[in-house]
């Protein structure tokens, strides 16, 4: 079972309201958003933040919203709040990292 939880433009604010969390803004035509799947759910096994991600093909307000303009794209919130963001495929230990640093 995937610890990765999809998340909707309704539901978006509430999930990054609270606490450290991470959110992949991806496409299903992204080959990279494809690849980042597998690592970001090695990194959920390993961190206790909350994982999302988001389709900004069904969530283009959303993905607006954040200034998305490429994928995959992951942003790293604090109480609703912007932290860090990256955009691109990265390695396991670089997101473990990124998330580390905001908590």
């Amino acid at each position: 079972m995937s610890k990765i939880i999809e998340i909707t433009a309704e539901n978006f604010d509430k999930e990054i309201a609270n606490g450290t969390v991470l959110v992949k803004f991806k496409s299903v035509w992204c080959g990279p958003c494809k690849m980042l799947g597998p690592i970001l759910e090695q990194v959920a096994a390993d961190v206790d933040t909350k994982i999302f991600s988001i389709d900004i093909d069904t969530a283009t307000d959303i993905a607006a919203k954040c200034d998305v303009m490429s994928v995959p794209t992951m942003i790293v919130f604090k109480d609703g709040k912007e932290a860090e963001r990256v955009n691109g495929l990265r390695a396991k230990a670089f997101i473990v990292e990124m998330i580390n640093r905001n908590k």
